[in-house]
């Protein structure tokens, strides 16, 4: 049990890595400092959560599995898409099964079931998860674009391509009609609810 404590609490430890490690394809962009990878996963995790919702799933699953979905980066890095043609690295579930090899079996069986349902994609709250990566990276790409960042739009085409719920497709054409900031707007003339 002392063993596998350890092994836990270095697992914990290397999750935190994704809080300083940067997503790579918006230095391509220009963007001098991107967000986190956890940046990233936290907004997928709440964007899981509401697109659930919509869609009749399991929100909690869904925001699970957004949580974990680029975890595996701890060791293989954010690989951006245009070197992804040159690179051949390990699946996210062998690299999961390694970041969990020696910790609880509870707690390795939770993530890798996780992570292999979001990379089976079968499941509907699998499919929220994989938008709500796709939505967050569209509605991060449009801030960036809002603070001066004019190369950014391929990164909303892909994203909005790649969409596959209608509930995701709606709220991205709604991201896309708005600006980041019109909610202020809202709140400031008294609709606390906007």
């Amino acid at each position: 049990m002392e063993e596998e404590l350890a092994r836990l609490t270095g697992l914990l430890y290397e999750m935190g890595l994704l809080k300083r490690y940067r997503r790579t394809g918006w230095l391509v962009a220009g963007v001098r400092d991107p967000e986190s990878i956890a940046d990233h996963s936290f907004r997928a995790a709440v964007i899981a959560t509401v697109i659930a919702a919509m869609e009749g799933g399991d929100p909690e699953r869904a925001a699970f599995m957004s949580l974990f979905h680029d975890s595996q980066e701890t060791r293989i890095t954010d690989i951006p898409y245009l070197a992804k043609r040159y690179l051949k690295t390990a699946s996210n579930e062998e690299v999961t099964a390694d970041q969990t090899r020696g910790v609880p079996s509870a707690v390795a069986e939770v993530i890798g079931g996780a992570v292999g349902e979001y990379e089976e994609k079968t499941s509907l709250e699998a499919r929220c998860a994989r938008d709500a990566d796709k939505l967050e990276c569209l509605i991060q790409a449009v801030e960036y674009r809002e603070q001066g960042h004019r190369t950014v739009q391929p990164w909303i085409d892909s994203s909005l391509a790649a969409l596959q719920t209608a509930s995701a497709k709606r709220l991205a054409e709604e991201a896309l009609r708005t600006g980041p900031l019109e909610w202020v707007t809202h709140v400031l003339n008294g609709d606390p609810g906007a």
